[in-house]
């Protein structure tokens, strides 16, 4: 498969920025001749681009032709959790079913060891917040490529393309909360957990824990709803319609 043109790339990079700043709003029709002028680029890229976001689920079709920016309730993001829960569930079994050797597991024990350096010894603060970002989606892709499955790493890639679906998605919430330190410790119990499933091949281990690790993610956006200035740090949360409650 060629590679995408530069425009191509350049157009869907800028097309999504507007959309999960809140520049546009959802439901909002995307005009081909408005974007055009806007991002400076021809109308093939734009296309593109929006063929590429309504794969990714930001965009939709609409009755009248083109598309329009898509909206999201509390419950499409609790199923989007939980469907990249239960296919990263799913990778973290086929990799304990395949038995990898120890050199196949090295870069996922450097990986977790990294995690472990930054966590207990320096402290995930602002400063090095990209890092543990980095690190904890370096850790979820490498149990993905063990599993060895192109079928599933395709279904993984489209289940992670809502911005509040990746596994990093909620780390600034968890990250401003009092009990920060302990929800990152829990999560690196789990990484630690998952990767000994691995290596001792037990699958339905792994796939329970892989499972239970995605949802912290819920528990974090149910936390996060909580507020206004929390809901603010939801990824995407201009294209989510939130249900009435109180404010903390």
């Amino acid at each position: 498969m060629d590679a995408p043109s530069p425009q191509n790339v350049s157009a869907l990079m800028k097309l999504r920025e507007l959309i999960l700043s809140g520049e546009l709003k959802a439901g909002e029709r995307l005009s081909e001749l408005a974007l055009v002028e806007r991002l400076g680029v021809s109308r093939t890229p734009i296309r593109t681009a929006m063929m590429r976001l309504e794969q990714e689920g930001l965009a939709h079709p609409i009755p009248t032709g083109g598309f329009a920016v898509s909206g999201f309730s509390e419950r499409d993001m609790h199923a989007a959790i939980e469907i990249r829960g239960t296919l990263e569930g799913l990778a973290a079994r086929l990799a304990a079913e395949r038995r990898p050797s120890g050199t196949d597991l090295s870069g996922l024990k450097e990986c977790l060891a990294a995690l472990d350096r930054l966590i207990f010894e320096d402290g995930v603060t602002s400063d090095n917040f990209s890092r543990y970002v980095d690190l904890n989606g370096c850790f979820h892709q490498i149990v993905i490529d063990l599993a060895d499955s192109n079928v599933l790493s395709r279904q993984i890639a489209r289940a992670i393309a809502l911005p509040f679906a990746s596994a990093s998605a909620f780390v600034t919430v968890q990250a401003q909360l009092p009990e920060a330190r302990i929800l990152f410790t829990v999560a690196q119990d789990h990484h630690r957990c998952v990767v000994r499933a691995i290596e001792d091949g037990e699958g339905e281990r792994a796939e329970f824990i892989m499972r239970e690790h995605a949802r912290l993610a819920r528990r974090n956006l149910e936390i996060a709803l909580r507020n206004h200035k929390t809901r603010d740090l939801v990824p995407g949360s201009s294209l989510i319609s939130f249900e009435s409650r109180l404010a903390v």
